[in-house]
Order: structure tokens, then C-alpha cells, then sequence
């Protein structure tokens, strides 16, 4: 580097899907010559490019899922309804919320990450108590929250794992869904009502197993169009999944080399199983209660590459798959480890081949 080059940017970990994807969205709205609902970047069936993929304008698939429940999705926040994601842990709802945000409103970032700390002030707005103090009440006091956002802005917002709220916040979202307006009556005049811009609407996603925490109220359900998202059913498309989702998580971290096929076969296979209780054959076989979810399994797939490579400048083994995957089954309950112990005695023993075998005599490398 010369004495007066400018330093290169940082890296950026996790781009949003606008920018990750900036080269495709152009591309589509290029292309666009379809009706857009009012306030929307791209038109319904550009959407639908973008989410599943056009081999024409060189766009990949990103969701794999079914492509009606898509098609839904986007009807219902081109009307005056909220879209309400539901499913197991890992089976993309926070995936397909944020590319549905970013095709719609060239923006995912507006993001509400639900939990049991979550305030008002984080989803509405809030106040610069400085500014408060010195003028009193006024749009120059006031710090927008994403809700106040996405309202005036006329762009989607995103509410993660809404469930893991408290009843009382959950429901503040009830008279923005309604009247698509936000009150602010610190304010006088018109300053006081944030009527939504064309565009404005919600997207909220909850897991089925949290569900139960906090239920939502009936008036808040009645907003929302509920889109169940179920597990991948194909072995297959769930491993090319696997595949192409830890090749790029894996080129991202620095590492060369692609994943080991038959090492992912067996992850993939592994996860099935247990998470199923049946085996591939169709046999019945003890079910764990940890989530495998194709989401986990993409991540022990990353965790597996990063550690071949950088302890031994190679790829992943099946060894490394066992040690990876021990957090995985010890992260909700100790009996799922042992579980994991009896699935390879009982049915990681039985298997043929050289990777299969590795992994069975790794077995050791379990904690406990």
C-alpha cells in the first residue's frame, strides 16, 4: 500500500439482502413491466423472480419453499393486512421476511427483534431527552423507532419472533394495523398523527415451539395472514440447500475449499433422522427435541469447513463433524446428547463406507 492509498473498507459480515443482493435487484427492475401495487419498488411477479429465482436474468433461488405460499405472502402485504410467518425454528421465516422487505421496499433493515425486554419505545419512537429537556416536545426531540420509519417512509417492517413479546406490547401494533396511523400525543397539531405512506405494512414471524409463550390476543391474529412454513420434505433439495448456503458462508470466512459431498450427506442424513425419528428407510427410531433445522445444519456445515481448514489447511472430516455437532445436540437438553450417543450405536454402527465408518469411530470425541 503507497503512504497516501485510502485503507480498504471494512468488511461487512451479514449484508443486508438490498445490498448482498444489489447486481439482481437491479437486473429485475430493469426488466419490471408488470403493475406495482402502490408504493412498492417492483411488481408482484418481479418479486417472486427475486425470491425464487430466474434462470433468464441470472437471479439464484433463495427460498426454497413452496412457490404459492410466495405468492400469498405478497398478496397480503399488497392489502391492508399484516403477514404473520409461522414454523419451526430454521425453516426461513426471517429469510423470506427480509428478501419480501428488500424486493418491496429496497430496504430489510427496519427490524423489531422481539423478546421479553423488548419496549415500546424500540418498535414506536422514542425522545433525545437532551432536546426534550432544553425545547420541550418536537419532531427535532423525537428519534423514530422502525415502526414511525416504515410508516413515513411508506417501506415494511420487520417484527422477529413477535411471540417472545408481552401481551401488552404485541398489541400496540393493533391500531397501526388498523387505521394505519401512529399517534404521537406528545406532539400538537398535525405533528401528533403519522398517517402510513403507500407501501407501509408489517411482517412478523414466530416460531411454532414459542408460540405458547405469549399468545397473541385474538383482535392482534385478526390483523395478520398467517403463512405456515413447514420443513423441507426432499432429501435432495434439502442437501443442495446445505451445499450452496455453507459454499458461500465458507467463501466468505476465507476458506477456498468447498465442502466434503459425502460429509454433508451425512449431516444432512443425521438431522433428518433425528429430527424425523425415522430413519431413511422408513424405520422408526428415537426422535431428539433439539432443533435440526436445515438453518443448523447449514451452520454446522460452515463450523466444519472453517475448522478443517483453518487447523489443518484442509476440508472438513467426518471427526470434525462429530465434534461440531456435539453443541448442536447438548444446546436444550441433556438428554439429547445421550440420545445422540445410542443413534450412533444403534444406527451410525450399521452404515456402510468410509465416511460413515470415520464418523462412527469419532464417536469418542463426544462430551460426557
Amino acid at each position: 500500500m503507497t503512504k497516501n492509498a485510502a485503507p480498504a473498507p471494512p468488511a461487512i459480515q451479514r449484508p443486508p439482502a438490498e445490498v448482498l443482493y444489489a447486481d439482481e435487484l437491479a437486473r429485475i427492475r430493469e426488466a419490471d413491466r408488470d403493475p406495482r401495487p402502490p408504493g412498492w419498488k417492483l411488481s408482484l411477479q418481479a418479486v417472486r423472480r427475486f425470491v425464487t429465482g430466474d434462470e433468464k436474468l441470472r437471479v439464484r433461488r433463495k427460498f426454497v419453499g413452496n412457490p404459492s405460499l410466495v405468492d400469498r405472502a405478497m398478496v397480503a402485504l399488497a392489502t391492508n393486512r399484516g403477514l404473520m410467518l409461522v414454523g419451526e425454528p430454521g425453516t426461513a421465516k426471517s429469510l423470506l421476511s427480509e428478501l419480501l422487505s428488500a424486493a418491496i421496499s429496497g430496504c430489510s433493515t427496519l427490524t423489531i427483534q422481539g423478546g421479553a425486554s423488548t419496549t415500546e419505545d424500540q418498535i414506536k419512537y422514542s425522545w433525545n431527552y437532551a432536546l426534550l429537556i432544553a425545547e420541550g416536545p418536537s419532531r427535532k426531540a423525537l428519534v423514530p423507532a422502525p415502526l414511525h420509519m416504515g410508516l413515513s417512509r411508506g417501506q415494511v417492517v420487520r417484527f422477529e419472533e413477535i411471540t417472545r413479546c408481552p401481551l401488552e406490547i404485541q398489541d400496540s401494533l393493533l391500531a397501526v394495523l388498523s387505521d394505519r396511523v401512529l399517534a404521537v400525543p406528545e406532539l400538537e397539531g398535525e405533528d401528533g398523527m403519522l398517517f402510513a405512506r403507500d407501501g407501509f405494512n408489517v411482517i412478523a414471524t414466530a416460531n411454532t415451539r414459542d408460540r405458547g409463550v405469549n399468545e397473541m390476543s385474538s383482535a392482534l391474529k385478526r390483523r395478520f395472514n398467517f403463512e405456515t412454513i413447514f420443513p423441507i420434505p426432499d432429501f435432495a433439495t434439502e442437501l443442495a440447500l446445505v451445499r450452496d448456503e455453507a459454499s458461500r458462508l465458507l467463501e466468505r470466512s476465507g476458506v477456498p475449499v468447498p465442502p466434503e459431498e459425502k460429509v454433508l450427506e451425512i449431516l444432512v442424513t443425521t438431522f433428518r433422522e433425528l429430527r424425523s425419528g425415522e430413519t431413511s428407510d422408513g424405520n422408526a427410531m428415537e426422535r431428539m427435541g433439539a432443533v435440526l433445522s436445515t438453518a443448523e445444519a447449514v451452520s454446522v456445515a460452515h463450523s466444519v469447513g472453517v475448522r478443517g481448514w483453518y487447523l489443518r489447511q484442509g476440508r472438513g472430516t467426518p471427526a470434525d463433524l462429530v465434534e461440531c455437532m456435539a453443541g448442536t445436540a447438548a444446546k436444550d437438553s441433556p438428554d439429547d446428547l445421550k440420545k445422540l450417543r445410542r443413534y450412533f450405536e444403534q444406527r451410525v454402527a450399521k452404515r456402510t463406507g468410509e465416511h460413515w465408518r470415520a464418523f462412527y469411530e469419532a464417536r469418542h470425541l463426544l462430551p460426557g
